[in-house]
């Protein structure tokens, strides 16, 4: 037969593993402990009628002891599960420890009641969102900050976003999703048709330099044309000559005369051209005369 007293005795003046000594109040760690101070009347062990009211996943539970199952450790203790409403639960309460002593039904309503406090709490807190809170080395974090610059630096990150949206607002991609600034977006592609422009323009002149042809004037050719030109005049003496035998004086006159100038411009021209030619052939006849 179980002896609460005796067992008191022994708990509180020897050695409990659930006991914890402080300078002020003695407290008890046990998990079926109502109010978690050490005394006689909150001892779960000291008492072989006792309750209490236990939290598991957000579901309370009341845990009740009795001294018909004390032969029977597996099932010393009676659970039964309590409803979700605040009220509910304490008309359950009211009706399981209807006969029991008024202090552990005045205490496990206070324990229900920080229970139900803390799970609404609990519940409000998972709704907010807070932002998690990691931990990294100051060197660590210098590290990538450098890295990152550098990886700006030599991808041209800037200049490549910027053509890519524009590629894909010329595309249509974004079509009236975003409503972007119309004078930023003319402006750049402005300057790009500009640029599109002077690539075009740089091209043609390349390709007018490549087909350009230069004519350069020769000097060895000049006493060439001079001779086919005094073929060609001896030719229109013998022309005239023919003519005048054939046709009427006065007409003959005037293409003679016409031919003659003709001819003299050309002397004069060839003289002009071949100067020195000129002199050779004049010392060449005074030799002849002498």
């Amino acid at each position: 037969m179980q002896h609460d007293e005796v067992i008191w005795q022994v708990i509180n003046h020897g050695h409990c593993s659930f006991k914890m000594k402080t300078e002020t109040q003695n407290f008890c760690k046990n998990a079926y402990n109502v109010t978690g101070l050490c005394n006689r009347s909150s001892c779960p062990l000291a008492n072989s009628r006792y309750a209490t009211i236990r939290e598991e996943e957000g579901v309370c539970y009341l845990y009740m002891k009795t001294i018909e199952r004390a032969h029977t450790p597996n099932r010393l203790w009676q659970r039964v599960k309590l409803k979700k409403n605040y009220a509910e639960s304490l008309e359950q309460l009211d009706k399981h420890l209807e006969h029991w002593p008024k202090f552990l039904v005045h205490k496990n309503k206070q324990r229900l009641t920080k229970i139900t406090q803390y799970l609404i709490r609990m519940r409000k807190i998972a709704l907010k969102v807070k932002p998690k809170l990691m931990t990294m080395p100051a060197r660590t974090e210098k590290r990538e900050r450098r890295r990152e610059a550098k990886a700006e630096v030599a991808a041209r990150l800037d200049k490549s976003i910027e053509n890519e949206l524009l590629a894909r607002l010329k595309s249509g991609t974004y079509n009236d999703i975003y409503n972007f600034p119309m004078k930023q977006f003319e402006s750049a592609l402005e300057a790009e048709a500009e640029a599109d422009q002077e690539e075009e323009e740089e091209e043609e002149e390349e390709e007018e330099e490549e087909e350009e042809v230069e004519y350069v004037e020769g000097y060895d050719g000049l006493e060439e044309d001079g001779d086919m030109e005094d073929y060609d005049s001896s030719e229109d003496d013998e022309d005239e000559d023919d003519d005048d035998d054939d046709g009427d004086g006065p007409a003959r006159k005037k293409r003679k005369d016409a031919k003659g100038k003709a001819a003299a411009a050309a002397k004069g021209k060839k003289a002009r051209r071949g100067h020195v030619e000129v002199e050779y052939e004049h010392e060449y006849e005074q030799d002849l005369a002498r």
